[in-house]
C-alpha cells in the first residue's frame, strides 16, 4: 500500500525535480506504471483518510493534480482530477496545514487554484502565493490568462473546444502559454 511519505519522497526527488514543469517522456510513463492505480484511488475517494495530515494532504493534492497532466498529457483527462485537488487543497488550508509545510511544497499546494479556469480560484491563487511572500509572476501570469479568455487557450483541442480568433491569433504568437 502506498503511503503519503512514499508520494513526497518520489515528488521532491532530484529525479522529479528536475522535471517538474518541463516533463519528460520518461518521467511520464514512471508515474503512468507507479501510480496510475494509486490516482485512480485517490480520484474514487478511497483515499479519504490521507487528509487528516499536512502531508497526506499535499500527497493527494499532488496525485489529483500532476500527476494526471504526466499521466494524460494532451488529453482531456489530465484535466479531470482538477477539481478535487483545489477541494483538498481548500481544506488543508482550511486546517492551516499549509503552515506544517515547505514553501517548496506549498507551492504544490497551491498549484490546483493557478491549475482552475475560474478566475475566483485565479485570484485565490495571486493571494496564496503573496501571503506566503513567495514568486507571484506565474499566478499572475495565468490569472491574467483567465480573466483575459475566461479559460485557457492552449487546453482547448484537448478539451474538443472551438478556439475563438482572439485565441487563435494568441495560440500562434511568440507570448503564447502552451501549458
Amino acid at each position: 500500500m502506498v503511503r503519503p511519505e512514499d508520494i513526497l519522497d518520489f515528488w521532491f526527488s532530484e529525479e522529479c525535480r528536475r522535471c517538474w514543469f518541463n516533463s519528460s517522456d520518461e518521467l511520464d510513463k514512471k508515474i503512468t506504471m507507479e501510480y496510475e492505480s494509486v490516482w485512480q484511488q485517490a480520484r474514487d475517494g478511497a483515499l479519504e483518510q490521507w487528509k487528516q495530515t499536512a502531508q497526506g494532504c499535499l500527497a493527494l493534492v499532488i496525485i489529483l493534480d500532476q500527476f494526471p497532466l504526466n499521466m494524460y498529457r494532451g488529453q482531456a483527462k489530465s484535466f479531470s482530477t482538477e477539481a478535487a485537488s483545489r477541494e483538498v487543497a481548500r481544506y488543508a488550508l482550511e486546517k492551516e496545514f499549509d503552515k506544517a509545510i515547505s514553501e517548496e511544497q506549498k507551492l504544490f499546494l497551491f498549484l490546483p487554484f493557478m491549475h482552475s479556469e475560474e478566475l475566483a480560484d485565479q485570484e485565490r491563487s495571486v493571494e496564496l502565493f503573496t501571503q506566503a511572500g513567495m514568486e507571484t509572476r506565474w499566478a499572475e501570469h495565468h490569472r491574467d490568462i483567465v480573466r483575459r479568455y475566461g479559460r485557457f487557450p492552449h487546453r482547448n483541442e484537448a478539451l474538443g473546444r472551438t478556439s475563438t480568433e482572439e485565441e487563435t491569433a494568441y495560440l500562434n504568437s511568440a507570448d503564447a502559454f502552451k501549458g
